[in-house]
């Protein structure tokens, strides 16, 4: 199996060119979690698929590290929308990528045919409780209290498609990630399991952001979550509706538009390309 290793402001992937690599009848989620493995396999935070669509230019699948497949991923959708464009796979600016969340728009910024950034348009925030999905009666969650490994947290939920479960603190760097991502990602009132994200707010145009992400564990960058996080902060008079995001290795800039559409810009890169054994050891 051939393959390119992409990576979005450090959350890096294994993408595959599936119109070119015949690997349609594996098993998924079996590859993902050899391929992931940082020791014995290539690494990485996902695997992703590039397959063909009928409703869209791509369908573009996509494998936690544990196995288990995700609705969408903010950074991944850069890369790839960098990867088509500048392969010759897609000839246009603006693309539309099949999802589990839906159809996603992301749009190349160029400068002598080399994308700079990308663009995404990633959809209508989804913030009743049953949408998340969180148990519980309907209605918003907002600065709510949970309690998870005996800490109780105040958290919101919004879904960009998959679950995030932001908290506000007042120092992102303080805490122990290790323990209270997995205590909120497998916290029973998430039946799908969820991304939790600790949000910073430095003003009102500003956030920094750590985050725990459900089938991966901490990771440099989410961009859904980046997404979440915005909506979160903004739907609690923290912040504005267009923020820019601090993580470990850049920015996103989130705009919550008047048309209730989140839209993300931000950095996509190609690392180096490959080759996998696809058949078990």
């Amino acid at each position: 199996m051939r393959f390119t290793k992409v990576q979005g402001l450090g959350n890096d992937f294994i993408l595959v060119n599936c119109f070119k690599e015949n690997i349609a009848e594996r098993d998924f989620s079996k590859l993902a979690v050899r391929a992931c493995d940082r020791h014995f396999g290539i690494g990485a935070d996902g695997l992703v698929l590039l397959l063909p669509a009928e409703v869209a230019d791509v369908n573009m699948r996509i494998f936690n590290p544990d196995g288990s497949e995700a609705e969408m991923c903010g950074n991944v959708i850069r890369c790839a929308a960098k990867y088509l464009f500048e392969h010759g796979l897609v000839t246009k600016n603006q693309i539309k990528v099949q999802t589990l969340a839906g159809i996603m728009r992301p749009e190349l910024i160029t400068t002598s045919g080399q994308v700079q950034l990308v663009r995404v348009d990633m959809g209508k925030p989804r913030l009743d409780r049953l949408e998340i999905p969180m148990a519980g009666p309907p209605g918003r969650v907002l600065s709510e209290p949970l309690e998870a490994g005996g800490v109780t947290y105040q958290v919101t939920a919004v879904s960009m498609g998959n679950p995030h479960c932001i908290i506000l603190v007042p120092d992102v760097e303080q805490i122990p990630l290790s323990v209270a991502g997995p205590a909120l990602e497998r916290h029973s009132v998430f039946p799908s399991r969820t991304n939790v994200e600790f949000i910073q707010v430095v003003n009102r145009e500003e956030v920094k952001m750590r985050v725990w992400e459900r089938g991966a564990g901490e990771t440099m960058a989410c961009g859904t979550g980046a997404c979440a996080a915005v909506v979160a902060c903004a739907l609690n008079d923290c912040t504005t509706r267009q923020v820019t995001v601090h993580l470990q290795a850049g920015d996103l800039l989130i705009e919550w538009g008047a048309d209730n559409h989140v839209y993300m810009t931000g950095p996509a890169e190609e690392v180096f390309t490959g080759e996998y054994p696809v058949l078990e050891k």
